[in-house]
């Protein structure tokens, strides 16, 4: 029986916990990559407002970078005063309300690329008065062959100094918004592991493109925040990284502060990392419900897939009682998914069987309460977003 067994014994799954040894173990290693550059948490992967006050509680952390409008004003108004949306939105109510309240326009930033998403912000204010604060995205994408080949998300459509800087000048001149950041997110390295297991020439394939992508990225970030310093002197901050590329992007004398948030929890997309290594600390459970035949167990539910493109690497993982695997005719599933292995026989109806998720903050879109263990005990628990009675997507 495992720790994870004996804290919640008196609990029935399916059920979810954060183990807070881990999670603190966690942060404290975020904060030293970071090298005393300030973190700010991505709330899309930890989807749980007490442990968003927690890690921020903690030294070396400040501000969330959030990921719609609508979670940004809830926090806003829920007292947090520092929030980034990463993404650019269209929502007009929500615009009316953060152009229409004094508190909520102070706390948020809000994310544009294009000056189609200043035209809109302008026409959804409804007599809201207030100046939007507004932080331009670059795109970060590693190009190769003359932009033939493209490696990196497609984000932002702005690459190039001169185009951040014309959009930086239309933010300007135009009355009530303010440029405060500038953001360039790196999926391509702080989001790809880069030591696969059983794939060697794989791995080395992805190391000598990071490499590369670090070079390219950081002499464009660094020409780039120098040509919009240029038009607005008074920028707030330059936000960079991700969990897989901290102590990278912190190395950057352009970059003022770092943004991560799946290294708290620590889901599988983060196990195959050369750079750093954490404790998984988010497991759900699912209890054991038929004993189909020697080593075979079914367990309750359990297909909880994580966006990306569809591949076994979006699926969680089986993680105790280790040795357990799916049946490759059936997967995780909807109601059931059996589990195959010699630890399948071990197993009584009822017990539990852990996971751990692909990506960090979707398992709490599955659990409305997450339990907290310290050791081998539940100290408490905290209600998710969905738990707050809230779905931002």
């Amino acid at each position: 029986m495992t720790r994870f067994d004996r804290a919640t014994a008196h609990l029935d799954a399916p059920l979810a916990l954060v183990d807070l040894d881990a999670f603190d173990a966690n942060a404290a290693d975020l904060v030293r990559r970071a090298g005393g550059k300030p973190i700010r948490v991505a709330s899309k992967s930890v989807r749980c407002r007490a442990l968003l006050e927690r890690v921020l509680a903690m030294d070396g952390f400040a501000g969330i970078m959030s990921f719609t409008l609508d979670e940004s004003l809830w926090l806003a108004r829920a007292g947090f005063d520092d929030v980034l949306l990463a993404y650019p939105s269209a929502d007009r109510s929500g615009f009316a309300e953060l152009a229409g309240d004094a508190k909520l326009a102070a706390a948020v930033t809000v994310m544009i690329d294009d000056h189609a998403q200043l035209e809109l912000i302008d026409g959804a204010r409804a007599g809201g008065t207030e100046e939007i604060r507004v932080c331009l995205e670059l795109d970060t994408a590693l190009q190769l062959l003359g932009g033939r080949v493209r490696i990196g998300a497609r984000r932002s459509p702005l690459r190039e100094p001169a185009q951040l800087t014309e959009l930086a000048r239309s933010v300007v001149r135009r009355p009530g918004f303010r440029l405060v950041g500038l953001m360039a997110y790196e999926g391509h390295i702080a989001g790809v592991g880069d030591s696969v297991d059983g794939s060697p020439l794989r791995s080395r394939a992805v190391r000598l493109m990071q490499s590369a992508a670090r070079k390219e990225l950081a002499a464009r970030r660094a020409a780039v925040v120098r040509a919009v310093r240029a038009v607005a002197p008074g920028l707030e901050f330059v936000n960079g990284g991700g969990t897989g590329s901290v102590q990278h992007t912190a190395a950057e004398d352009a970059v003022t502060e770092i943004a991560a948030g799946s290294g708290l929890y620590l889901p599988r997309l983060f196990d195959n990392y050369t750079s750093f290594s954490g404790r998984p600390a988010a497991l759900f459970a699912q209890p054991v419900v038929r004993r189909p035949g020697v080593g075979v167990v079914t367990v309750l539910g359990g297909g909880y897939p994580a966006s990306g493109a569809a591949g076994k690497d979006r699926l969680p993982v089986p993680y105790l009682p280790e040795g357990l695997r799916y049946d490759p005719q059936e997967g995780p599933g909807e109601v059931q998914t059996p589990l195959l292995g010699s630890a399948a026989d071990d197993l009584l109806i009822g017990d539990k069987v852990w996971f751990r998720h692909a990506k960090a903050g979707e398992m709490c879109e599955r659990f409305d309460t997450l339990h907290l263990i310290e050791g081998d005990r539940v100290t408490g628990t905290a209600p998710t977003y969905r738990g707050e009675g809230l779905t931002f997507l």
